[in-house]
């Protein structure tokens, strides 16, 4: 991941590390450059892992200059940022999900789902609930077994995702890792409410099917 070329600007200030990044954002678009340094350290990593995750190994490769893209476009779209509508880190991940998204469709590997939600009107499951869990429980005395079992788990995890196809691993990548919500993600996408349950819900099935060795051994330590 290479870093984003920037004009030079004056050293961060402390108090622009403790500033929300809808305020940093603001400052940057009235000319702070400083303030978009502190977005950039914040959020590259986040970002990035989310562009490369969305696009899935056959498109790893470019992954950088979508990462790159997305940036372009927050700083061209500085100007236009509202906090008022959704937070920062939901406009710029929208921006990254939609370049990789169009990238996908590019490069002819885009699976489109178009299923129905089930009549299970039961809030949509967690997967990785159980598995954060019990590493967090492992964490604090991991022996040599189980720090295996996690590194591997993780490997199959990230498979299971590059399985998915890609609206339903945006759907899932954007919710239980950057944290958005149905309602959020439905207004982001700009797709209806029962369209982004549905690709969590398949998204979740597949998943946990794909990583039913792992989960059964979870469930057995439970």
């Amino acid at each position: 991941m290479s870093a984003l070329p920037r004009a030079p600007s004056a050293k961060n200030a402390p108090e622009r590390q403790a500033m929300p990044d809808d305020q940093l954002m603001l400052a940057y678009a009235q000319g702070d450059a400083a303030a978009f340094d502190v977005l950039y350290a914040r959020h590259e990593g986040g970002l990035f892992r989310f562009v490369k995750r969305l696009l899935g190994a056959r498109l790893a490769a470019q992954a950088d200059e979508v990462f790159q893209d997305t940036w372009v476009r927050i700083i061209s779209a500085r100007e236009s940022f509202s906090p008022q509508g959704a937070t920062w880190r939901t406009w710029a991940f929208t921006i990254a999900h939609n370049l990789a998204m169009d990238r996908l469709r590019v490069s002819g590997r885009e699976v489109t789902l178009q299923a129905h939600a089930d009549d299970d009107d039961s809030p949509v499951p967690t997967l990785e609930h159980g598995v954060r869990g019990a590493a967090a429980d492992a964490a604090s005395h991991p022996s040599a077994e189980e720090l295996a079992f996690w590194r591997a788990a993780g490997r199959r995890l990230l498979a299971c995702l590059d399985e998915l196809p890609a609206e339903q691993r945006a759907a899932f990548l954007l919710h239980h890792e950057d944290g958005l919500t149905v309602e959020a993600l439905a207004a982001s996408l700009e797709i209806g409410f029962e369209t982004v349950r549905s690709r969590l819900r398949y998204g979740l099935q597949k998943l946990r099917g794909c990583m039913e060795r792992y989960l059964s051994v979870l469930e057995k330590r439970a």
